[in-house]
C-alpha cells in the first residue's frame, strides 16, 4: 500500500486539506441524500393528491350515475302512468321528468314515447267523436263508415278496452238502425198493399153495382114487354078500362095502360109511360090483329132500378206486437181506419217496442 495514501502518514497540512475535502464530500453526500428524500416525499404527496382526486372523481361519477338511474326510473314510471291514464296532467309530469335525464339515447326514446301517447289520445278522441256522431244519426251510412275507419286506427294495446267498447256501441246503433229501416219498409209495403186492396175493392164494388143495375133494368124491361104482349093478345071485349101499378122487381110503375074500342070496330090497347128509375129504355111495338079489332102496344119504357139497401162496409185498423193484436179499432170509412193505424205505428210507444219486438199492422173489412 502506498504510504502516501494512509492518512496517518500525512502531514498536518495534508491532514487539514484532507479533512476539508472530507467535509466537502460528506456535505455533498448529505445534501444529495436530503434532496433525494425531499423529492421522494414530494412525489408521494403528489401521488396521494392524485389518488384522492381520482377517488373523488369516482365518487362523483358514481353519484351522477345513481342520479341518472333515479331520473330515468322516475321518467319511466311517469310514462307508464301517462300510457294507462293519458290526461294532460300525467303527460306534463312525464315531460318534465324527461328534462332531468342526461343520457341522450334514453332521453330520445322517452320523448318518442310521449309523442306516441299524444298521437294515441288524438286517435281515441276522433274515434269517440265519430261513434257519437253516428249514434245521433244512425240512418247515415257515411257516418257509420267514418266511425268504422276511426276505430280501426286504434292499434295500441293501451286502446284495446276503448276499441272494444266503441265497436260494441257501433254494433248496437247499427242494429237499431237496421230494425228501424226494416220497420219502415214493412210499413211502406203494408200501406201499398192496403191501398191496392182498397182500390181493387172499390173497383169491384163499382163493377158489381153497374152490372146489377144493368141486369135489373133488362129484367124489368123484358117483364114489361111480356105484360104488354099479354094484354095485346087477350080479349078485346071490354070497352074501356085501365091497368095500373105494375111493378116488376123494384120500383117499376106501369101507368095509363088503356084498352078502348067499340063492339064493331075492335079494341085498341095502349100501354104508355111504364118507367123504372134506371136509365135503360126498351121500346117495343106489338100489333095484334084479330077479327075486327087491333091492339097496339107502344113505348114500353123501363128506367132501371135504384138499390138503396146495400149493406155498409166497416173497416178494422190493427197493430200487432209479436203476432198479438195489441191495438185495434173499427171505423165506418177506410180512410179513418188507415189514419188510426198510421198514428199508432208512428207513436213513441210502438217505435220503442219495434227495437225489441216484431211489429205488424194493417186494415181489413170488419
Amino acid at each position: 500500500m502506498n504510504k502516501n495514501l494512509n492518512p496517518l502518514n500525512w502531514t498536518k497540512k495534508q491532514q487539514i486539506i484532507g479533512g476539508a475535502v472530507a467535509i466537502v464530500l460528506i456535505g455533498g453526500v448529505t445534501t444529495g441524500v436530503v434532496n433525494h428524500a425531499n423529492h421522494q416525499a414530494k412525489e408521494r404527496k403528489i401521488e396521494a393528491l392524485k389518488n384522492k382526486k381520482i377517488k373523488l372523481c369516482k365518487v362523483r361519477d358514481e353519484k351522477a350515475r345513481n342520479i341518472e338511474k333515479t331520473n330515468e326510473a322516475d321518467s319511466k314510471k311517469l310514462l307508464d302512468i301517462a300510457e294507462k291514464t293519458p290526461t294532460d296532467k300525467s303527460i306534463k309530469l312525464a315531460e318534465d321528468s324527461i328534462l332531468k335525464v342526461k343520457n341522450a339515447e334514453v332521453k330520445k326514446e322517452f320523448d318518442n314515447q310521449v309523442v306516441g301517447i299524444k298521437n294515441r289520445v288524438k286517435l281515441e278522441n276522433e274515434a269517440k267523436t265519430a261513434v257519437s256522431n253516428y249514434q245521433k244519426d244512425a240512418m247515415n251510412q257515411n257516418k257509420y263508415k267514418t266511425a268504422q275507419q276511426a276505430i280501426s286506427k286504434l292499434t295500441s294495446s293501451y286502446s284495446k278496452g276503448l276499441k272494444d267498447s266503441l265497436n260494441e256501441q257501433l254494433a248496437t246503433s247499427k242494429k237499431q238502425s237496421d230494425d228501424a229501416i226494416k220497420a219502415q219498409q214493412g210499413k211502406s209495403a203494408s200501406d201499398s198493399k192496403a191501398k191496392t186492396a182498397d182500390t181493387n175493392k172499390q173497383q169491384s164494388g163499382s163493377t158489381e153495382a153497374t152490372n146489377g143495375n144493368s141486369n135489373n133494368a133488362n129484367v124489368a124491361s123484358n117483364t114489361q114487354i111480356t105484360a104488354n104482349n099479354d094484354v095485346a093478345s087477350g080479349s078485346n071485349s071490354y070497352g074501356g078500362g085501365s091497368q095500373n101499378n105494375y111493378s116488376p122487381g123494384g120500383s117499376n110503375t106501369s101507368q095509363n095502360n088503356a084498352n078502348s074500342g067499340s063492339s064493331n070496330q075492335g079494341n085498341s090497347g095502349k100501354n104508355n109511360s111504364n118507367s123504372n128509375s134506371n136509365s135503360n129504355t126498351n121500346t117495343n111495338t106489338n100489333t095484334n090483329t084479330g077479327g075486327n079489332g087491333s091492339n097496339t102496344n107502344n113505348n114500353g119504357s123501363n128506367g132501371g132500378n135504384n138499390n138503396n139497401n146495400q149493406p155498409q162496409i166497416r173497416y178494422v185498423g190493427w197493430v200487432s206486437v209479436d203476432g198479438v193484436r195489441r191495438y185495434s179499432q173499427t171505423f165506418n170509412a177506410l180512410g179513418e181506419a188507415q189514419s188510426y193505424v198510421d198514428a199508432t205505428v208512428n207513436s213513441a210507444e210502438v217505435i220503442n217496442l219495434g227495437f225489441e219486438h216484431s211489429i205488424r199492422y194493417g186494415v181489413e173489412p170488419a
